[in-house]
C-alpha cells in the first residue's frame, strides 16, 4: 500500500503548520510535525511527548503494567518493550536493553539485507545450480556414447570372440551412469529443497519487514549462513577407454581398460591428519617436496628454511646466501628448494647433501638465477612446465606484474588487462599458484581480490569472497590449487580458507576445524592440504575431500 506521505492525492501535512511531508511524528499526540514545529511542540509541558521519525510511527506503545507511561526501550533479555519505571525495577534492573527505536531499525536493516542477500545472490546461484542439471545429464550420456562408440570400433577389429567381453564393459558403463545420475538426482533434489527454503525465508522476510510488531521482528534470527553452501557438492573424474594393440593369444588382455567413475565430495568438515609444531615462531610459507616432506620459512622471525617429515623431525636446515628473509619458496618439478630475496632482488635455488640446523656444509650450493633490476620478488611458484612464476613490484611501489622465466630467461610479462588497467594493485602482499587448467592465481592482500588470468595473460575473473554481511572482509594470503582445478586461498584475519572452482565460483569454507591465522598453503600429490599457523608455529595437514 502507498504511503500517504508521498501519496499525490493527500499530500501528510504539519498538523501546527501545514508544512508538507513532515519528517518527524509525535508517537504519544499522534500528529506530525515538522522539524520548525518539533521544538514548539515539546514546550507544551502539561502532557508527555515522544518524537519518533515519521516512518516509525506507531512503534512505541503504552506500558501493560504502567498505563501513563510509554515504552521507550525493548528488554532483549525478554524481548519485550519497557518504559522507564520497567527499566528502574529490580525485574529488569540486571537485563540487556536497547533504545527501542534503534534496535528496530538495526533489526530492519539486518533483514534488508538478508533478503537482498537471498534475492541477488544465494537464490539466483541455486536457480543457476538447479537449471546445469538437465546440462549434466545430457553430458553424462554424451560422453558415455563417445566411450561405447570407442569400444564398438575394438570389439569390430576383434571380431566375435570379443562381444561377450564388449557387453560386459558396457555393462560396466550403465552402472557407472546410473551412480553418476543417482549422484545428480540427489544434487538436485538438495537443490530444489533448498530453493524452496531459501523461498520461503524470502516470504517471510517480507512479512516481517511490513510489520510494526516490534516483539516479531526482534525475534527474528537470520539463517542466511545456512545457504551459502551448496549441499552434497561433488566433483566428478570421468571414466575413460584406453585401447590396446590387438593380439589374438591374449585378446582378453589387450582389449583395454575402462577406468572407474569417481565422484569426489568436499567434506562438510575437514580433518585434521597431521599437527607438525616447527622451530619457527611465526610460520609463514610451506611447499611440498613430496606427500611425507615439506620445506617450511617465517617471514619475519628467521631466515632459515627448514625441511620436516610429517613426524615433525627436522631432516635439513638451509640459511640463506644473504641472511636475508626469504619472502617465498617453492620447490621445482627436480625437487630443488627456490627462494625470492627481497633485499637482494634476487631468485635463488639451493641444491646439494643434507644441511643440519644452519650449519653450511661444503656440498650445498645456492645459486643465484636471476638479479632484478629496479624490481622487488615477492611471491613465486614452479609451474607444470618448468617455469618459474614470480610476482615483483617496482622500487617506487607504484607497479605490480608477473614474470615468467625459462631459466633465467624472461619469457612473459602479465601486467595490464584489455584496457590497459593494472591487473594487480601495487605493492603489498601477494603470492601466487598455477592451476591444472594454466590459469595464473594472485592472491592480492591490498586489493581484497584472488586475480584469475589465462595462461596467455588475460583476466578471466576476480573473487573478491562470497556474498557475506557488511563487517565482514577478504584479506587473501597464502594460495594453492589442487587436481580438480580447485583454488584455495587462506584469509588470516576470518581465520578461514575459501575454496573456490576454476571459474570463481565459492564452493565453501574451510573454518569450522580450529585454524588459528592460517597462512601459507600447499596441496599433495592426494589432494591433501596443508596449513601454516602464523601464531602457533604449526603446520597441520588437512583432508578436505572424501
Amino acid at each position: 500500500m502507498e504511503d500517504p506521505m508521498y501519496s499525490l492525492q493527500d499530500v501528510i501535512r504539519c498538523d501546527l503548520c501545514e508544512t508538507p511531508v513532515p519528517p518527524e511524528h509525535c508517537d504519544i499526540c499522534h500528529i506530525h510535525l515538522c522539524e520548525t514545529c518539533v521544538g514548539k511542540h515539546l514546550s507544551d509541558e502539561s502532557k508527555e511527548h515522544y518524537i519518533v521519525p515519521f516512518k516509525l510511527r506507531g512503534i512505541i506503545t503504552k506500558c501493560t503494567k504502567h498505563s501513563t507511561e510509554v515504552c521507550t526501550q525493548l528488554c532483549t533479555t525478554c524481548n519485550i518493550p519497557v518504559c522507564p519505571l520497567c527499566v528502574a525495577s529490580s525485574e529488569h534492573a540486571q537485563h540487556e536493553k536497547e533504545d527501542i527505536l534503534r534496535w528496530f531499525e538495526y533489526k530492519r536493516e539486518c533483514m534488508q539485507e538478508d533478503l537482498q542477500d537471498l534475492e541477488k545472490s544465494i537464490y539466483p546461484r541455486y536457480q543457476e545450480a538447479a537449471t546445469n542439471i538437465p546440462v549434466q545429464r545430457a553430458d553424462v550420456k554424451t560422453h558415455s556414447q563417445k566411450l561405447t562408440t570407442a569400444l564398438d570400433k575394438q570389439g569390430e577389429a576383434l571380431h566375435t570372440e570379443i562381444d561377450t567381453f564388449i557387453q560386459g564393459m558396457k555393462s560396466d558403463i550403465d552402472d557407472m551412469d546410473a551412480h553418476h545420475i543417482a549422484a545428480i538426482d540427489q544434487q538436485e533434489v538438495a537443490i530444489n529443497h533448498t530453493i524452496a527454503e531459501i523461498t520461503q525465508a524470502i516470504l517471510d522476510l517480507k512479512r516481517l519487514l511490513d510489520t510494526s510488531d516490534v516483539c516479531l521482528v526482534s525475534e527474528y534470527t537470520s539463517t542466511t549462513e545456512e545457504f551459502r553452501s551448496f549441499p552434497a557438492w561433488f566433483h566428478v573424474t570421468l571414466p575413460s577407454f584406453t585401447p590396446q594393440e590387438i593380439k589374438r593369444e591374449q585378446i582378453h588382455q589387450q582389449i583395454g581398460s575402462l577406468s572407474p567413475l569417481t565422484l569426489t565430495f568436499l567434506l562438510d568438515e575437514p580433518r585434521i591428519l597431521t599437527d607438525i609444531q616447527t622451530a619457527c615462531r611465526h610460520l609463514d610459507r610451506v611447499s611440498c617436496l613430496s606427500d611425507s616432506e615439506l620445506w617450511t620459512c617465517s617471514d619475519f622471525s628467521d631466515n632459515i628454511p627448514r625441511l620436516y617429515n610429517l613426524q615433525g623431525e627436522l631432516l635439513r636446515s638451509v640459511q640463506t646466501k644473504s641472511r636475508n628473509l626469504p619472502w617465498d619458496i617453492a620447490v621445482t618439478r627436480s625437487g630443488g628448494l627456490v627462494y625470492t630475496d627481497l633485499g637482494e632482488r634476487s631468485i635463488n635455488l639451493v641444491s646439494g647433501t643434507q644441511i643440519l640446523y644452519s650449519r653450511l656444509e661444503s656440498g650445498t650450493q645456492i645459486q643465484t638465477l636471476i638479479t632484478l633490476r629496479w624490481w622487488e620478488p615477492q611471491g613465486l611458484c614452479s609451474t607444470s612446465s618448468g617455469d618459474l612464476l614470480v610476482i615483483m613490484t617496482s622500487d617506487d611501489e607504484k607497479q605490480t606484474k608477473v614474470v615468467r622465466y625459462s631459466g633465467s630467461t624472461e619469457k612473459q610479462s602479465i601486467q595490464w588487462d584489455d584496457q590497459g588497467k593494472p591487473l594487480y594493485t601495487p605493492g603489498g602482499i601477494k603470492y601466487l599458484s598455477e592451476n591444472r587448467n594454466l590459469d595464473i592465481c594472485v592472491a592480492d592482500n591490498d586489493a581484497g581480490a584472488v586475480v584469475v588470468v589465462s595462461a596467455a595473460g588475460k583476466l578471466r575473473f576476480r573473487y573478491t569472497g562470497p556474498p557475506s554481511t557488511p563487517w565482514e572482509s577478504f584479506y587473501p594470503y597464502g594460495i594453492t590449487t589442487d587436481s580438480q582445478a580447485n583454488i584455495l586461498m587462506s584469509d588470516p584475519v576470518n581465520h578461514r580458507i575459501h575454496i573456490i572452482d576454476q571459474d570463481g565460483l565459492f564452493l565453501r569454507f574451510i573454518h569450522n576445524c580450529g585454524l588459528q591465522n592460517p597462512r601459507g598453503l600447499c596441496v599433495d600429490s592426494r589432494d591433501n592440504l596443508f596449513v601454516t599457523e602464523w601464531d602457533t608455529g604449526k603446520v597441520k595437514k588437512l583432508q578436505y575431500y572424501k
